[in-house]
C-alpha cells in the first residue's frame, strides 16, 4: 500500500505540511523573506527542433568562402550581408547569418563561443575510414526522432534518459534538489533521469488548473485540487497516478510562486513562443537562486528548422526568419541574466538535431545530415572563438562522409565531449563522467575548452 508519507514525499520540493496545511501547497511559502542563496549554477539548453543548417549560420569569410559559395549555390549567403567576427579562430576568419547579428556582440566580449562540426559519434572517426566502413557510427543518422534521442541521452543501451538527467542524479548530495531537471514542453529526454522526474515548467507556471488558481489557495477550487494531491490508493496503479498528479501540483505551485515573485526582465526578447519562455526563465532563476537552488537544467525545445524548401527568405518557417528570433530573445536572455547577477552562474547551450547537407537541395533547401556548429552563451564561457576543427567546405572533400558528395560532414567533436564538459562544470565528479557518457571510454579527451578554468 502507499502510504501518506511515501506519497508526499514523492512530492519533491514541498513539505508534507505545506501540502496538508488549509492554505495548500502555497501556504507554504508565505513565511518571511528569501535567504540569499549561494553557488547557482544552471545550464540552459535551447533545442533547435528540425535540424538547423550551421552551414548558414557561422560561415568562413577567407579563401574557404569560395568553398563555401560554390558548394552551396542557390544557399550560398551574400559576403556582404554576413556580420563580421573579430579576430580569426580554427584557422579562419568568420561572419555570422545576419538574424544572428545581436550575438556578434556578445562574441566580441568573449562571451560567446562557436562549437564547431559537433555530432553524435561512437568513437573519433574520420570521413575515410566512415565511407570504409571501418568505425561503428550512431545508428539512424538522418532520423529526426532517433538523432533527437541520441543527442540528448544516447548510452547504447536501452535506456530511454538523457544525459543531463542522468548527470543531476549522480551530483554531490549537497548539490541536489527536487526541481533540478525541468522542462518548458513536452520534450523532455535530455532532463530525464533513471530515477528522477523532470519538472514541467511552462511560462505561466501552470498557474490555473480549471477553476483553480494555484495563486488563491483559500478559494475552493485550489483547496479541491490540493486536497487531491493527498490521496492515498492501496491499487499500485491508482497510487502512481496520486503520486504523479501530487508531484504536477507541487511542481506548478513551485513555478507559480517563483514567477509571482520575479521582477521581469527589461531587455527586448521580441514576441511568440521563444521570447516568452525565455522572458520567463529569465525571471524565474533569480528566484531559484535567492530560494537556495544550488544546480538546475532547463530545456527549451522551439523552432521548425526542418527546411526542406524555401530556406532563405522572410517566410514565417524560413531559417532567415527563425535565425533572427532566435538572434534576439538569445542576446535578451544573456542581458537579463546580466542585469540580475547570475552573470557567473548560467551557461546557455545551442543544439539541434543534426546539421544540414553542404550541397543543396532541389526545393531551395538543404537535407538532413551529420556534423552541425552550435554555440555556448554566458559569463564561466570561453568565448570570442570558434572550438573545434572547422570542415573543409567541398563536396566530397576529406570532412564529406557521404558516398554521394552531398557535403554530409562527419563530426570531429562529439556531442558526449561537450555534454561532459558542461556537467563538469555543475559538479558532476570526473570519475563518473563515463557512467553519464558511456561513449567517452573511446575517446582520449573527454571534455573540450569551452569554459573558463
Amino acid at each position: 500500500m502507499i502510504t501518506r508519507r511515501r506519497l508526499l514525499g514523492s512530492g519533491g520540493w514541498l513539505s508534507a505540511a505545506g501540502l496538508a496545511g488549509g492554505a495548500g501547497l502555497l501556504g507554504s511559502w508565505s513565511g518571511g523573506g528569501l535567504a540569499a542563496g549561494t553557488d547557482y549554477r544552471a545550464l540552459v539548453v535551447l533545442f533547435l527542433q528540425g535540424g538547423n543548417d550551421g552551414h548558414n549560420a557561422l560561415i568562413p569569410t577567407d579563401a574557404a568562402y569560395n568553398d563555401y559559395s560554390a558548394a552551396r549555390g542557390n544557399l550560398a549567403l551574400a559576403k556582404s550581408s554576413l556580420v563580421p567576427l573579430g579576430g580569426t579562430a580554427a584557422g579562419h576568419s568568420f561572419a555570422l547569418h545576419p538574424g544572428l547579428a545581436p550575438l556578434a556582440p556578445l562574441y566580441s566580449q568573449g562571451r560567446l563561443a562557436w562549437i564547431s562540426n559537433v555530432g553524435t559519434l561512437v568513437q573519433p572517426a574520420t570521413a575515410a575510414q566512415v565511407l570504409a566502413n571501418a568505425v561503428d557510427v550512431p545508428p539512424f543518422l538522418l532520423s529526426h526522432s532517433d538523432q533527437v534521442a541520441i543527442q540528448q541521452g544516447w548510452t547504447v543501451k536501452d535506456d530511454t534518459s538523457g544525459w543531463a538527467g542522468r548527470a543531476l542524479e549522480l551530483l554531490p548530495s549537497n548539490l541536489r534538489n527536487p526541481i533540478a531537471a525541468v522542462t518548458m514542453s513536452t520534450q523532455r529526454t535530455l532532463v530525464l533521469g533513471r530515477h528522477s522526474r523532470v519538472s514541467f515548467m511552462p511560462r505561466d507556471g501552470a498557474r490555473y488548473w480549471g477553476n483553480a488558481d494555484l495563486a488563491q489557495p483559500q478559494a475552493a477550487a485550489a483547496q479541491a485540487i490540493n486536497r487531491m494531491a493527498q490521496w492515498e490508493f492501496a491499487n499500485d496503479y491508482q497510487a502512481e497516478y496520486a503520486r504523479t498528479f501530487g508531484s504536477a501540483v507541487a511542481d506548478s505551485t513551485v513555478f507559480t510562486r517563483a514567477l509571482m515573485q520575479a521582477t521581469p526582465p527589461k531587455a527586448d526578447f521580441g514576441s511568440g513562443d521563444l521570447a516568452d519562455n525565455l522572458r520567463a526563465l529569465a525571471s524565474a532563476m533569480p528566484v531559484f537562486k535567492a530560494q537556495g537552488i544550488k544546480r538546475q537544467v532547463f530545456l527549451v525545445s522551439w523552432g521548425g528548422f526542418d527546411t526542406h524548401s524555401n530556406q532563405l527568405g522572410s517566410a514565417t518557417n524560413s531559417q532567415d526568419t527563425q535565425l533572427a528570433t532566435l538572434g534576439k530573445a538569445t542576446a535578451a536572455f544573456d542581458q537579463s541574466i546580466q542585469a540580475a547577477g547570475l552573470d557567473d552562474n548560467v551557461v546557455t547551450l545551442m543544439m539541434s538535431d543534426f546539421g544540414r547537407t553542404l550541397r543543396p537541395g532541389s526545393g531551395g533547401g538543404s537535407e538532413h545530415a551529420w556534423g552541425n556548429h552550435w554555440y555556448a552563451l554566458g559569463g564561466p564561457v570561453a568565448g570570442g572563438t570558434v572550438h573545434g576543427r572547422f570542415p573543409t567546405l567541398t563536396l566530397g572533400g576529406p570532412d564529406d562522409g557521404d558516398q554521394n558528395k552531398n557535403g554530409r560532414m562527419v563530426p570531429t567533436t562529439a556531442t558526449d565531449q561537450v555534454g561532459a564538459t558542461v556537467m563538469q562544470w555543475l559538479g558532476l565528479p570526473g570519475n563518473l563522467v563515463t557512467e553519464v557518457f558511456p561513449n567517452l571510454v573511446n575517446f582520449n579527451q573527454k571534455t573540450i575548452a569551452l569554459l573558463r578554468a
